[in-house]
């Protein structure tokens, strides 16, 4: 998640470029990240990066054998929030199995959904 902050750029869906297509410029990103890594890291469970899509298309990157689909993305500056901070106050935790919702890559969120978790992010202190 750092290093797409750092390139400010979104790739979703392991690289898939269906997702990436459908979003638009001004579009709301939230990234949920479950691990500190893909597959190896430590459990984590917390919202690590907010911001909208800017303009322009996908395009397909070149990582040597790895040619994942990305998007620019205007990050805010913002400090990552755990999922126990927030999820009495969200609608989607409501709903029955709702976490696996967060496993199919991008999930729309209500905007009052996004709003919340974009507030804890982004408040001082």
């Amino acid at each position: 998640m750092a290093r797409a902050v750092q390139l400010g750029i979104a790739q979703a869906n392991h690289g898939k470029p269906h997702a990436l297509h459908r979003m638009q410029p001004g579009d709301a990103l939230i990234y949920y990240s479950p691990r500190t890594r893909l597959t190896d890291g430590q459990p984590l469970q917390a919202f690590t990066a907010v911001g909208r899509i800017a303009d322009g298309d996908p395009w397909q990157a070149d990582e040597g054998t790895f040619r994942p689909w990305r998007r620019k993305v205007d990050y805010q500056s913002a400090k990552p929030v755990s999922l126990a901070a927030v999820r009495a106050e969200l609608m989607l935790t409501q709903q029955p199995n709702w976490g696996y919702s967060l496993r199919r890559g991008l999930t729309p969120l209500a905007e009052e959904d996004f709003e919340q978790i974009r507030l804890a992010m982004t408040a001082d202190g």
